[in-house]
């Protein structure tokens, strides 16, 4: 499955998935006037509504680069990650607002067992949504997948509170505070997830140093490639999702003609290239002078 049909096709899954889950989710939690349950059930909706923007942002990160953005348009993903964090942070702040006035007002809500029921379902359906955006992510490295992936384990999460808080409110009398802090731990993973998306799409964008297994890599093959080490310093990466820049400094012989030089350059860029994927631009400095 390719990176593009991989994204659409999660995202049109969660939509479904948690369309059912929220009419259903809902309704337990109209039936009980529970606003934990009703919290938990537009979490699941939210999921619903940033999973669109998983598809929106596939399809704007495909095109391909054009005169105004020849590095290609592949962070739509993480712009569309950033409005996940936003939408999952507000949601978060509703849930809270109610779960303190809930509190205020010392209202009780009895649980049933039909709450019970669908709040175990719910667990497991979200947990197997989460996993397996989580394992689409990795596959893809595609931000966006994986950011949705967390919306859906915090619903899980959230789900095990309210399951927790149901079960000890049917042994255990005047609990009449339970929901409104159950809500209460809703919000607070909500905002988790918001935090969680929102720094790993943050760092995407203002570009990242290089895993020092990615410069070790390359320093191997660049070793194996012209049978000797090179001095490769001042690693950079830019990541633009769909595709990487790496630049670096690679130290040569100043002896050397600038032909030689650029045809080392040339090996090692298309080494980059075929070993790691990677578009890499490398910068030639003479190896008496100081990094």
């Amino acid at each position: 499955m390719k990176r593009e049909k991989a994204q659409v096709f999660e995202g049109v899954l969660s939509v479904v998935v948690n369309a059912l889950l929220f009419a259903v989710k809902l309704w337990v939690g109209l039936f009980t006037g529970s606003v934990a349950l009703m919290a938990d059930a537009w979490h699941t909706m939210s999921d619903s509504l940033t999973s669109i923007f998983v598809v929106i942002a596939a399809k704007l990160a495909a095109k391909k680069p054009d005169k105004e953005h020849p590095f290609g348009h592949g962070r739509w993903e993480l712009v569309a990650s950033l409005l996940v964090a936003f939408i999952l942070a507000v949601i978060g702040y509703e849930f809270l607002s109610d779960s303190i006035s809930r509190f205020q007002s010392r209202e009780s809500v009895s649980y049933g067992t039909i709450a019970i029921v669908i709040t175990i379902a719910s667990i497991a359906v979200k947990e197997v949504l989460a996993q397996y955006a989580f394992y689409l992510g990795r596959k893809h490295d595609n931000a966006v997948i994986s950011a949705d992936g967390w919306h859906h384990r915090t619903d899980s999460l959230s789900s095990v509170i309210v399951l927790i808080g149901i079960l000890v409110t049917r042994f255990v009398d005047g609990l009449w505070w339970m929901d409104s802090v159950l809500g209460a731990f809703c919000a607070l993973a909500i905002f988790l997830a918001a935090f969680k998306i929102m720094t790993q799409a943050i760092t995407k964008i203002l570009g990242e140093e290089p895993k020092q297994e990615l410069i070790d890599a390359i320093s191997r093959e660049v070793k194996q490639l012209l049978g000797t080490d090179l001095e490769l310093h001042h690693f950079h990466l830019h990541n633009y999702v769909s595709h990487q820049e790496l630049t670096l400094h690679v130290m040569l012989d100043k002896a050397l003609s600038i032909k030689n030089g650029h045809d080392t350059a040339t090996l090692i860029e298309n080494m980059v290239k075929e070993k790691f994927n990677i578009d890499a631009t490398i910068h030639i400095e003479p190896l008496d002078e100081q990094k």
